[in-house]
């Protein structure tokens, strides 16, 4: 307490006897064999393809199928083929599921409404917007595409005999715009 009968003062930050530290290599022993066992499991399963989330399966409102199940499962075992599988989140490939589908989606619905539609209250012809959905769709799968592809080619590791003719293909034109 001060003269003038305030309570100031005490311990200040930092003051005290130090701590001994230890070596470094003293600490990560004695934390990794502390560390709790675990079990192994009775069986153990791979698997080729990682689960895939319910929104991927939906059943659609028109009732047709939703590709999204079989183009992850497409291109992960593409990717997986090639080595990178590990590199890439599954986000990602779901993200580029999901657009494919869609697309695929908006194609089929072009297919079977036409070009044209009729506008709302004035009752001429427009363009149909399931072909603006789809340019979108497309240009967004596109973008999701390069990003794997970029992961690809960065870290891949098949050898050329492993690569399709369409890989070939792709690899001689993009090598012919340098």
């Amino acid at each position: 307490m001060a003269k003038d009968g305030t309570a100031r003062g005490g311990a200040r930050i930092g003051s005290g006897k130090k701590p001994i530290k230890k070596n470094k290599v003293e600490v990560l022993n004695t934390t990794f064999y502390d560390m709790a066992e675990f079990e192994t499991p009775d069986e153990i399963e791979g698997v080729d393809v990682p689960l895939i989330k319910d929104y991927l399966k939906a059943k659609q409102k028109n009732g047709r199928d939703f590709y999204a199940e079989d183009i992850f499962k497409t291109t992960y075992l593409w990717l997986k083929k090639r080595g990178v599988e590990k590199l890439l989140g599954n986000q990602l490939i779901e993200q580029y599921a999901m657009s494919v589908s869609r697309w695929i989606q908006c194609e089929e619905a072009i297919s079977e409404f036409g070009m044209l539609a009729k506008h709302p209250t004035t009752g001429n012809a427009i363009a149909s917007p399931y072909v603006a959905m789809s340019q979108a769709y497309m240009k967004q799968v596109n973008q999701i595409w390069y990003q794997i592809y970029s992961i690809i080619q960065d870290n891949g590791s098949a050898e050329i005999d492993e690569l399709d003719p369409q890989d070939l293909m792709m690899e001689k034109l993009l090598k012919a715009r340098k």
